[in-house]
């Protein structure tokens, strides 16, 4: 895979306003996500959210 290192550049330094450290610091996936192109995260699903209310209730009384 070719890599088009000027435009990655350009969008970095001028785009994004990172500076030359930060750019290099990035993992490709960061990069990505950072000039919008990685798929977002998935949609919740009801067994996910079952969980998260399971381990995060909501708060029924005041705990004072």
């Amino acid at each position: 895979m070719r890599v088009a290192w000027a435009e990655l550049l350009h969008a970095g330094l001028h785009g994004l306003r990172l500076r030359p450290e930060e750019f290099w610091a990035l993992t490709p996936a960061e990069l990505r996500v950072m000039l919008g192109a990685g798929g977002g995260a998935r949609a919740m699903d009801r067994s996910r959210l079952d969980a998260l209310m399971a381990a995060f209730p909501d708060m029924t009384e005041d705990p004072e």
